[in-house]
């Protein structure tokens, strides 16, 4: 006899099979920056945030296996309680002076962080004003937030503007919230246009760097720093990206920080990060600012792509191939992992209905070789 709550889930996946929207793990060996296997067979991955390719990057995992000799495999506790080993302080110091704010705040993930610093800082009576684009876990926070929560259309400042006219008088305080580099379209949001409305409207700009980071910006700095007049009041970012490890974190002002460390959910409530994770961002940001070749790189490479085939130049490491229905996309990617490329289809609601893709990313790796051959295999599957 089976239970109502499996009935449920399997009546459900049969739907999302129907429609090619079911997604399954993939046993997949990362065998280095570059080169993944699946199955068996050794595939060059064009689907890897690790831009930099630091994950596999010797002084990084030199740092994180020094920092588990001396603090052991997990932080122990939340940072509150015994968990703020002396990596953190450190850690959070270098972010604040990249960023050029006062403070920082170590995360466990950037969902753990945008899910707890939004709900800090806004409230019933409040008003969230997110781009429609923006990564799931800002929409999570917000809606934890209990404030008013609307989509502005993707970095349409005419439509934020009228928003922010319509609604703004009504709320107590106002976030306006927004990705620096937009993770599935690898564009980047007009931050001194957002900022110089959120200014002109008593609003607050909070923007999710995670793909920027390391990747754009003078020395990587980021999405805000392409930006320089842009104020930006909450800077947050990951280190899952570029940065090759894990976690996250946000930089404010000194008493913003205060009260996130006192009051955010999803940082008083859980354990830190390992502090390994903590030690090999260090040594990912010493990489960083003593390689500037290295942070140049998959920008360079992502244009070299766009160019031939006569994209939209690229802004960032990401370049999407929009493909339009789910099962297309799952079939073109299917067609270039046999011809040797991870290069994997994104589907709703990940992207809006209709516009499902390859999600390309170039990291600092990838030959010109590399990148020839991909395109070759692309030509011909796509419009």
């Amino acid at each position: 006899m089976t239970d109502s709550l499996t009935a449920f889930a399997a009546e459900k996946l049969d739907q999302l099979e129907t429609r090619s929207l079911r997604r399954r793990l993939v046993p997949t060996d990362r065998l280095d920056g570059l080169w993944v296997e699946r199955g068996g067979r050794r595939l060059l991955s064009f689907s890897c945030n690790d831009y930099l390719n630091l994950s596999h990057h010797p002084a990084v995992k030199a740092a994180a296996m020094a920092a588990v000799e001396r603090y052991g495999a997990g932080a122990g506790a939340s940072r509150l309680v015994t968990g703020d080993h002396p990596v953190f302080g450190e850690l959070e110091a270098r972010l604040a002076a990249l960023k050029g704010k006062q403070a920082a705040c170590v995360f466990g993930s950037g969902y753990l962080a945008n899910a707890g610093i939004i709900p800090t800082v806004m409230g019933p009576g409040d008003l969230i004003l997110a781009d429609e684009l923006a990564h799931a876990c800002i929409w999570s926070g917000a809606q934890l937030s209990g404030a008013t929560v609307l989509a502005f259309r993707h970095n349409d400042m005419a439509d934020l503007a009228q928003k922010l006219a319509a609604q703004r008088g009504a709320a107590a305080r106002c976030l306006i919230a927004t990705d620096g580099v937009f993770s599935m379209d690898g564009d980047l949001a007009p931050l001194d246009a957002v900022s110089s409305l959120a200014r002109a409207n008593d609003a607050w700009l909070l923007v999710d760097d995670a793909h920027g980071l390391g990747v754009v910006g003078p020395g990587g700095a980021g999405a805000g720093s392409v930006y320089p007049t842009a104020h930006i009041d909450l800077s947050m970012g990951t280190f899952s990206k570029a940065l090759g490890g894990y976690g996250a974190y946000v930089c404010a002002s000194a008493p913003v920080i205060d009260l996130i460390k006192t009051r955010a959910r999803t940082f008083v409530y859980t354990t830190g990060l390992p502090p390994a994770n903590a030690a090999a961002a260090l040594a990912a940001l010493d990489v960083i600012a003593d390689d500037p070749d290295l942070v140049a790189g998959p920008l360079a490479n992502a244009r070299r792509f766009t160019r031939a085939l006569n994209l939209p130049e690229a802004t960032s490491a990401v370049v999407p191939i929009m493909i339009g229905e789910a099962d297309r996309a799952l079939a073109v990617a299917q067609v270039l992992e046999s011809a040797g490329f991870l290069a994997v289809a994104i589907r709703p609601p990940t992207v809006p209905a209709g516009t499902a893709r390859l999600r390309l990313a170039f990291t600092a790796g990838h030959t010109a070789r590399d990148i020839d051959g991909l395109m070759s295999a692309i030509v011909g599957l796509v419009p």
